[in-house]
């Protein structure tokens, strides 16, 4: 086990916490969480009892209306080719363009509210913890709508990533290799006894649960022909093995031979020493830092294991240890671009974002919810930033504090005006905010101008900054001292400091 924090709770280490697993917070709520010292709090992460949301999913993302979807879809390509049969070539040829073009728009529209659902929940979540898991496992088992093409495969897939959140990382392995989004994104529902999808195995190996260098390609060879078989009834939903196409003769996987199947395949890999410490590996970097030694691995690995691979005990110890607070970790990670968003958000108390600013935000940065690059995931770290994305960082952080909308690109144009239509919609219902700079800093703040950028330096950043950068915010706020010192003014001041390279950091 890992050394555990001592019982000294700083105000910076809770901030730290709830940045890191979650997506940061208000001064208040960072105060109401550190008043409940260190294992309260990290133990409130992890209690999501009782914690329900007050965002439903879309109506078109239940399993109802799923269902009825696919089955009126079923339906209107019945009725087009009875259409069809008394057209010339041609004009059946347009009515199932027409068709077609319907049924991509109406999947672009979902696509962009299932985008648009998810960062919303991220920002109002009470369970901050389980949405920043749900994140991680998108990212680590990557399925991208631009493929799958399914939006409500995608939601589900989203779903099922929330329910294990913290939940049994052998038990999310065997529900995703049947997953409807990830057998479409990796063509599983095509490998068959006399094509076996290697690809899928070596990527299940590969990146969800051995990493690089831990099997063979016998190994590969012989996993791929036990997923053969899965099929997926686009009706409703549910896959099946075929025993047709399933290969069902004795496979020889990791020194064992047997007529294993796919199930029996990800067993053999969780029986592997690898598959703790690739898991640890990857979730210390997630949640601490990048390349952590290799006594952190070795002494998180072991329980992790032997507990089955239950992940809420590892992250529990994970952020009880004194690692987890150690210099090498406070203020030293990227923030990617869903975690700079929402927490800007949240530490300058906007409730409603500008329009178009979380899905166009998205877009700018690099990480657009629902459509990571690949299968490896998105790039973190350092590959968060650079010229283009620092300096649409600054525009961004400018707009959240004029609260003015975000324009899409000119090669965005047909996102753009979907989205144009659902902003109209969204002003109707109630439009956007801009941050409250009256109750961030009240006019009887301002007076002390060191005292005022001291406190907008805890609320913004929580850890030290050169004394240089300091100096220059102080100087900047005396500049607008008295009559000149209003609400756009401290705007202003507060969108020099997120404009710095400090603030990219958590």
């Amino acid at each position: 086990m890992l050394p555990k924090a001592t019982s000294e709770w700083k105000r910076s280490e809770a901030r730290h916490l709830l940045n890191r697993a979650g997506f940061g917070g208000t001064p208040e709520e960072v105060d109401v969480f550190h008043s409940l010292g260190r294992e309260k709090a990290v133990d409130a992460l992890l209690d999501v009892e009782g914690k329900g949301e007050a965002l439903p999913l879309p109506e078109w993302a239940t399993l109802e209306q799923t269902i009825a979807d696919m089955q009126g879809r079923l339906e209107q390509r019945r009725t087009i080719q009875e259409k069809s049969k008394g057209l010339s070539a041609a004009e059946a040829e347009k009515l199932r363009q027409t068709s077609f073009q319907e049924m991509q728009r109406d999947n672009r529209r979902r696509a962009l509210e299932s985008q648009g659902w998810w960062f919303k929940r991220i920002l109002v979540t009470k369970a901050p913890l389980r949405e920043k898991m749900t994140l991680f496992w998108h990212d680590h088992f990557a399925t991208s709508i631009l493929k799958v093409k399914q939006p409500v495969l995608m939601m589900n897939q989203n779903e099922l990533f929330r329910d294990h959140a913290f939940g049994n990382y052998r038990e999310l392995t065997q529900k995703i290799v049947r997953d409807p989004a990830m057998m479409l994104y990796l063509d599983t529902q095509m490998s068959s006894k006399a094509q076996p999808n290697e690809n899928f195995a070596r990527e299940l190996m590969e990146l969800f649960t051995l990493g690089e260098g831990n099997y063979t390609e016998e190994d590969v060879r012989e996993a791929a022909r036990a997923f053969t078989g899965f099929k997926l009834n686009r009706l409703n939903g549910t896959v099946m093995q075929s025993a047709s196409a399933w290969d069902d003769g004795v496979k020889k996987i990791f020194g064992k031979s047997g007529a294993f199947n796919g199930a029996d395949v990800v067993n053999l890999i969780f029986k592997k020493d690898e598959c703790a410490e690739f898991m640890v590996r990857k979730l210390w970097e997630f949640f601490a830092y990048e390349t952590p030694e290799d006594s952190v691995v070795k002494s998180l690995a072991p329980s992790f294991r032997s507990g089955g691979y239950e992940v809420k005990p590892l992250l529990r110890e994970m952020f009880l240890s004194q690692d987890f607070y150690h210099e090498r970790a406070m203020g030293s990670q990227v923030k990617c671009p869903v975690q700079y968003l929402v927490q800007m958000l949240k530490e300058l108390e906007v409730e409603e974002p500008p329009l178009g600013l979380p899905i166009m935000g998205q877009t700018q940065l690099g990480q657009v919810l629902f459509m990571p690059p690949n299968v490896a995931g998105w790039d973190w770290g350092k590959a968060w930033i650079n010229t283009n994305t620092l300096l649409t960082r600054y525009n961004i952080a400018g707009s959240l504090i004029k609260g003015s909308g975000m324009k899409m690109g000119d090669g965005d144009n047909r996102m753009g005006a979907m989205l144009e239509r659902m902003n109209r919609r969204k002003t109707v219902e109630g439009g956007s905010s801009v941050p409250d700079f009256a109750k961030i800093a009240p006019e009887t703040d301002r007076a002390d101008t060191e005292a005022l950028v001291d406190r907008l330096i805890e609320r913004f950043f929580g850890v030290p900054i050169p004394d240089k950068a300091r100096k220059s915010f102080i100087a900047y706020a005396d500049s607008m001292k008295g009559e000149n010192f209003t609400n756009e003014t401290l705007g202003e001041l507060c969108h020099l400091m997120l404009s710095t390279p400090y603030y990219q950091l958590c």
